[in-house]
């Protein structure tokens, strides 16, 4: 009974795709994250050094255009991802494909999202609700489907999607060859509209939503926009289609058409003497209404590495064929082009090809996209992250060549780091790469020209626009959208290239315009003590705002390879603290002086000017000396009385300073100038309860629940403003002020004690421009229009506030609602229906609709007797703190709202005690920061962190590192508590030679060849081609002109210092030696002392081949000291070997076992203890056969318990005893598991295992001796099966911070004292696409209540792309596995509780057994990780 929940989502991109999706002329970006969708928006974004208005450091104009609009400063613009929504899927995402679809509700195109194991979800946007819609799902992975008896399961074939490029169908390639064709329904012939096209005939215009809702008659708004799908094997349309290896639809067909790569038998490196070219490449057309098919060509003897096809549009045209070793071109005539890229191309292949082999190109695992749909340049990105150019020679409208250029490192060649996993072209020279191994990149390219003799018109340029460069391209049109959502485009254009133009692949320029970033996969982590920095040290006050410790994860792989450092709260980087015990409000206020004619003149510095604190009943005044404040005396400011709020208005020039029952307005130099009494109809005094400042407005809430306008004229006195007699009469709760972007209206924001949102445009307070009855209930959407049917339960919302979040680059408007809990409902602003063809609404009001944005925050809960706390203090805004425009919540749960463009709003925990107050600081020693008071009068003045690469947008406050030079993988890490050390384990590629020792170079050395002739597969590292081609001669072994020697990887062990980000020593093992595993254990150093003491431990194997029998090395460190390097202090620590040993057998696991001091190693086939020596040796004490290759090893503290888990045979369980040293197996799992990862989940006096499988199913086991069905423990019990959807990388048993009651038993009426609760531990899972889960163990009463609420969830919510969770999360198991009653609880899917209605929410919990006030939710702290 456990409940599986991911505290950080998905990063890693599998699937990406452009298209327009939230309207006809959007330029949106689809990207799918494993089980993860999000939809981008590209948008253009004017660089803060290149703005007109620099000076508007604390404005709020929106200085981001939409990409599909004109902007005249596109020279200095840069790309940005801009998030719409993002949806987590219940399915693991294997393609993404654009469809134009008709009758679409967003008048754009429709999405396909093809999803393990073979289903299809046609989606589309809902303009109305700001959401995905769904119009269908398509499953081809029933009984219905014939198999071979011998076959796999569909799981065990790749299956991808595929659409032609006119939407008329889709084929859905699964299973073994089966293929899947779901046709759409057409207006006409796209071929026949493109050549209206091509002689000047303008295209029709795409309908708008509101045109598209009116056309044709019932009978057609009943028509779906796909006909009916069929299966058929692909030997139906050629018998040789025996063996598939990829297909796509091809462009420029009248029928949809498709080619496709195939052979009679499989490809084999180790055959490769017998099956060299036995490739076929075919072209299909398809008749959709007989589902008959027609072969027009087939190109023979293809080499056998080929593995993709690329469709090429027009003016190349064809299809490239992309090969490990070579690239293939074919065009409509079934004429070929090829280029061989490296030594073996020609060596694997009798394929004629064009020689550059001399590159040395590995073509595994990469990435072609082209640069421009009229081009003839596509960008390769080949695994490692480097990029170059691949040409075609068009003569007339045939290709007569191909060539290869690497990409310079000083042209944006290494701007990515790593493997791209998708590409999709975005239009207007950009490109997104997205990539698994690290962060995704926006990229963008420009073309340096040469230099024409003859000046060229405006209109030649337009015409030669593949000619123009980065900045020329901004003066074109609208038209560069069409041609990018298009169907094919004319091939006229570039038939026709001038041979003048001077362009070469060598003219190309990139550079990385945005980033998306990513944590995976994330391959070892640890926890250690958090640094200080040499600014925090000796800083009074650091201790309480930073975490016990910190996660460390070993990130990313190749060049994109680094350390991640995560916490789950913000800790403030401390610059300063002073006493302030008696503040319970702080406010930072700056005025310019005016001039003699009453302007105002511009700030001196831009900085803060005075710190006001507001006591209980005095208020004191500070300026600001560095750090140091200074009280400020002799002015006019009245310290008497409580601050409600200070502001500035009337331009900066006054200084606003709100009392209970009045307001003040001083100058710059706090000389009074107004005093406005607050009075009622009868001239009776009236307390201010809230306020906001919009300048040059103030809105005061009264205690009267009235409201209050005041605005500054000119001369900078304040004003009334008129009210409306029914806006007198209505009581309100709570109100602000807000000015759009680019608008110079105010906006006035008034929740009603009904529950009722009213927007006036001020200064009009007669009618409201917007009217919103429903918003206390919590709605998903929130519109004018909507009316309930029934009387809905309201939520006790005391607060609501409108404000710009963003960072530096572009800020959104959100609605945030407080409830008396201090939960935070965030809306975003939308409109709905749009009038005329753009999509920008002429005013923030018009057609104004808001949607709720999912938020998984919940606030903590603490004991305080602070009294200042138990009112709740108002949100506060905060303009520019670390470069972000925030929100911030005091109180007992203090938490700072941040946003990123490429994220939604994310609620982070500020670490400390509750917090009184907080306020913006901006002043030379401490700039773009904050101060504020906790509820121990303590006074910090602190910014976010310093360091560029910390972030945000995840929930978490993650920051990067990167350790090592550009190639080295990191792959194990281990912290050194003694010294506060790391212990990082790295890899670099290196040229593979035979030994000395290997019986194969003693074999060529005698020239016995014969003896050679023997499969070598064995060779073939991963990416890399066979060795089998050195051996294909009789007279030499390895040619010895060879210069493009396989890769394999030599292990560092470094010791790193986390608090210089530096390498102070390093260590390097034998060539072809591969760390593969990485432990600080306490071990008995000393025999006859048995003292122990922590010490690094470190398991190796030599990579030689499979026909050489594995051997492997246990390396002992410890860490000792020496004399520094000058300068240098934290060089004082260097790694000291004190034991190696030779081991028969690949070490793959190492584990600290007994509680002497030993270590458990997985050698080989064998389970061995060994102690460490005096002599310093590392001998075996105990063994145990297991038979199989040991995947993970894993003991419980404190105990002599171990389980170890093979590739094979499951799961075993069993203990270590000392005297005798032996080792014992108690049980075993179920045969035929293949264990990736394990570990130990005590709870309750019960033992419980948690194991994940190679097909991503956590099981939960049981070692239970007293239960029948165990045959006495021999037999571990399954309790339960559930689908992760990600790759686990490590399990680590961790405790819990939730602070779980302990069950109350029955005292018939006496009372007794309750034992207290056993600790809580849970289970942290780290996976490869940068999740990160934690598997919590629950009792009785919590898993019936949350089980009865996921049932119901289920079927309450709204699932995007109509995929079913229940289905998703089982699995396939034992009696009692499975999503059965006993299974695995979805935390994920429980959250989403927050996205329902107040009163359907209240239905289904209480169905669920009422209010979840217990378990997981106690204390705010869900996650149980309140340690970091």
């Amino acid at each position: 009974m456990q409940c599986y929940t991911e505290v950080l989502p998905p990063t890693a991109v599998t699937h990406a795709i452009s298209l327009p999706f939230v309207h006809a002329k959007a330029n949106n970006l689809i990207v799918a994250k494993t089980a993860l969708l999000q939809v981008f928006e590209v948008r253009s974004i004017v660089p803060l050094e290149h703005r007109i208005a620099p000076d508007q450091r604390r404005g709020s104009k929106d200085q981001s255009v939409p990409d599909a609009e004109d902007a005249s400063q596109r020279t200095e613009s840069i790309s940005k991802l801009v998030l719409v929504a993002e949806y987590p899927l219940s399915g693991t995402v294997t393609s993404l494909a654009r469809v134009k679809a008709l009758n679409t509700k967003s008048g754009g195109e429709a999405l396909l999202v093809a999803v393990r194991d073979a289903k299809i979800s046609l989606v589309e946007w809902d303009p109305e609700n700001y959401t995905l819609s769904t119009i269908s799902i398509h499953y081809y992975e029933g009984d219905s489907i014939h198999t071979a008896p011998w076959a796999s399961d569909l799981t065990e074939y790749p299956s991808y999607l595929t659409v032609d490029p006119s939407s008329r169908c889709a084929a859905l390639k699964f299973g073994a060859r089966h293929l899947a064709i779901l046709p759409f329904r057409q207006t006409g012939d796209d071929l026949v509209e493109e050549e209206y096209e091509a002689v000047g005939s303008p295209p029709p215009k795409a309908a708008s939503p509101q045109t598209l809702k009116d056309i044709g008659s019932d009978q057609h708004k009943k028509e779906t926009p796909y006909s009916a799908s069929f299966v058929l094997p692909l030997t139906a349309l050629d018998p040789s289609l025996t063996h598939p290896i990829h297909l796509a639809f091809l462009h420029e067909y009248r029928e949809p058409t498709f080619g496709i790569v195939s052979s009679t038998k499989a490809a084999s490196s180790a055959l490769l003497e017998e099956r060299k070219d036995i490739l076929t490449y075919s072209v299909f057309t398809l008749d959709l209404e007989q589902r008959a098919s027609t072969t027009l060509l087939s190109v023979t003897n293809l080499p056998y590495d080929i593995f993709r096809v690329i469709p090429l549009a027009a003016p190349i045209g064809g299809a490239l064929l992309v090969g490990s070793n070579e690239l293939v071109h074919v065009d409509q005539a079934g004429k070929t082009n090829a280029v061989a890229v490296n030594d073996f191309a020609k060596q694997c292949s009798s394929f004629p090809m064009s020689d550059q082999s001399g590159l040395g190109l590995r073509l595994e695992g990469c990435e072609i996209e082209q640069l421009s749909q009229d081009g003839t340049d596509m960008l390769v990105v080949l695994n490692t992250g480097e990029t170059a150019i691949l040409s075609f020679k068009i003569d007339g409208r045939s290709v007569s060549g191909l060539s290869v250029h690497p990409i310079a490192a000083d042209r944006g060649g290494l701007a990515i780091r790593a493997a791209a996993s998708c590409t999709a072209p975005l239009g207007r020279g950009r490109l997104f790469i997205g990539s698994e191994d690290g962060d995704s990149v926006v990229l963008g390219w420009q073309k340096r020209t040469a230099q024409f003799t003859r000046k060229r018109s405006h209109a030649q340029m337009l015409a030669e626009d593949e000619e123009l460069s980065f900045s020329d391209e901004d003066f074109s049109d609208d038209d560069v959208d069409d041609d990018l959502y298009g169907g094919d485009p004319a091939p006229a254009k570039a038939a026709v290239a001038s041979p003048t133009t001077g362009t070469t692949p060598d003219s190309y320029v990139f550079r990385v315009h945005d980033v998306l970033p990513c944590l995976g996969p994330m391959r070892s982590v640890c926890f250690g003590a958090p640094t200080t920095t040499s600014a925090e040290e000796g800083q009074e006050g650091r201790e309480d705002v930073r975490a016990p410790l910190e996660l460390v994860a070993a990130v990313g792989r190749g060049r994109a390879s680094g350390l991640a450092v995560l916490n789950r709260e913000i800790g403030p980087r401390v610059l300063h603290t002073s006493d302030m015990s008696d503040a319970r409000g702080l406010w930072t206020v700056s005025a310019k002086k005016t001039t003699s004619a009453g302007d105002a003149a511009e700030s001196t510095t831009g900085y803060d000017q005075y710190l006001i604190e507001g006591g209980e009943t005095v208020s004191k005044v500070y300026s600001f000396d560095g750090l140091d404040t200074k009280e400020v005396t002799g002015t006019e400011f009245e310290g008497e009385g409580a601050i409600v709020d200070m502001g500035v208005l009337a331009s900066g020039t006054r200084i606003v300073h709100i009392q209970k029952s009045e307001v003040r307005t001083y100058d710059s130099d706090l000389g009074l100038s107004q005093i406005l009494p607050i009075l009622d109809e009868s001239d009776a005094e009236l307390r201010i309860v809230a306020t906001s400042f919009a300048d040059p407005y103030l809105m005061l809430l009264r205690e009267d629940d009235s409201v209050q306008i005041l605005e500054a004229d000119a001369s900078g006195d304040l004003d009334d403003v008129e009210v409306g007699e029914e806006t007198k009469s209505m009581r309100w709760l709570s109100g602000c002020l807000f000015r759009p972007q680019g608008e110079e209206k105010v906006l006035l924001f008034l929740l009603s004690a009904e529950g009722h949102l009213q927007i006036f445009g001020l200064p009009d307070l007669s009618t409201p421009v917007q009217v919103f009855s429903t918003l206390s209930s919590l709605p998903p959407v929130v519109s004018a229009d909507y009316v309930p049917r029934r009387a809905q339960p309201r939520e006790t919302l005391i607060e609501i506030l409108v404000a710009d979040l963003g960072d530096a680059s572009l800020k959104s408007p959100y609605m945030i609602l407080r409830s008396a809990t201090d939960d935070l409902v965030f809306y975003e602003p939308f409109h709905y229906p749009l009038l005329g063809a753009s999509s920008t609404p002429t005013s923030f009001t018009q057609n104004l609709r808001f949607r709720k944005v999912s938020n998984a925050h919940t606030p903590k809960y603490m004991e305080t007797e602070d009294a200042s706390l138990d009112k709740a203090s108002p949100l506060r805004i905060l303009a520019d703190v670390g470069g972000y425009c925030a929100v911030f919540m005091p109180g007992v749960s203090p938490s700072l709202v941040l946003k990123t463009t490429n994220g939604p709003p994310r609620v982070i925990n500020l670490r400390g005690k509750g917090v009184r107050s907080l306020t913006g600081l901006d002043t030379d020693a401490c700039q773009n920061g904050f101060a504020y008071v906790d509820i121990t009068g303590t006074l910090r003045q602190c910014t976010l962190s310093d360091d560029k690469s910390t972030q945000y947008d995840l929930g978490w406050v993650s920051r990067r590192i990167r350790p090592f030079r550009p190639g080295h993988d990191l792959s194990a890490i281990a912290y050194f508590e003694p010294n506060g050390l790391y212990a990082l384990a790295s890899s670099q590629n290196v040229g593979f030679t035979l030994p000395a020792e290997d019986l194969r170079q003693d074999v060529h050395e005698k020239g016995e060849h014969s003896l050679m002739r023997r499969d070598t597969s064995f060779l073939r590292a991963a990416g890399d081609p066979p060795f089998a081609l050195w051996f294909h001669s009789d007279t030499e072994i390895f040619p010895p002109d060879l210069k493009f020697q396989p890769l394999v990887p030599q292990s560092s062990l470094h010791l790193f210092e986390p608090g210089t980000s530096t390498i102070i020593d390093t260590h390097t093992f034998a060539p072809s030696e591969y760390v593969t595993s990485l432990q600080v254990m306490t071990l008995e150093a000393s025999e006859q002392t048995h003292v122990q003491r922590p010490l690094i431990v470190a398991g190796t194997t030599f990579l030689r081949g499979e026909d050489l029998a594995a051997k492997g090395g246990l390396y002992v460190f410890d860490v000792v000291r020496v004399v520094p390097e000058i300068d240098k202090p934290e060089t004082g620590r260097k790694l000291k070997l004190i034991s190696r040993e030779d081991i028969r057998g690949a070490v793959s696991a190492i584990a600290p076992l007994g509680k002497e001091g030993f270590i458990g190693v997985g050698q080989g086939q064998k389970l061995t203890v060994r102690g460490l020596k005096e002599d310093g040796s590392c001998l075996p004490v105990a063994f145990l056969d297991v038979q199989c290759y040991v995947s993970s090893l894993k003991s419980l503290k404190d105990s002599n318990f171990w389980l170890m888990g093979d590739a094979w045979k499951g799961l075993w369980f069993g203990g270590f005893t000392e005297e005798p040293y032996k080792l014992t197996m108690f049980g075993k799992s179920r045969s035929k598991m293949e264990v990736v990862v394990a570990e130990f989940l005590p709870y309750n006096d019960q033992l419980y295992i948690v194991v994940v499988d190679a097909e991503c199913d956590l099981h939960v086991l049981q070692y239970d001796p007293e239960n029948p069905k165990s045959l006495s423990g021999q037999r571990l019990l399954h309790k339960s099966t559930f689908h992760l959807g990600h790759w686990p990388t490590s399990m680590t048993l961790l405790p819990s911070t939730v602070n779980v009651q302990p069950s109350q038993a029955p005292t018939n009426g006496v009372s007794e004292t309750q034992p207290p609760a056993p600790p809580l531990f849970h289970v942290l899972i780290t996976t490869q696409s940068g999740a990160l889960a934690t598997l919590t163990p629950l009792n009785e009463p919590e898993y019936r209540r949350l089980g009865a609420l996921q049932t119901h969830l289920t079927s309450v919510l709204d699932h995007a792309a109509g995929l079913n969770p229940r289905a998703y999360r089982a699995a396939e198991g034992e009696a009692g596995g499975g999503f059965g009653a006993r299974g695995v609880i979805d935390g994920g899917l429980l959250r989403r509780v927050a996205e329902l209605g107040v009163g359907r929410r209240g239905e289904v919990m209480g169905r669920s057994g009422g209010e979840m006030d217990g378990g997981l939710l106690v204390g705010g702290d869900s996650d149980g990780l309140g340690y970091l």
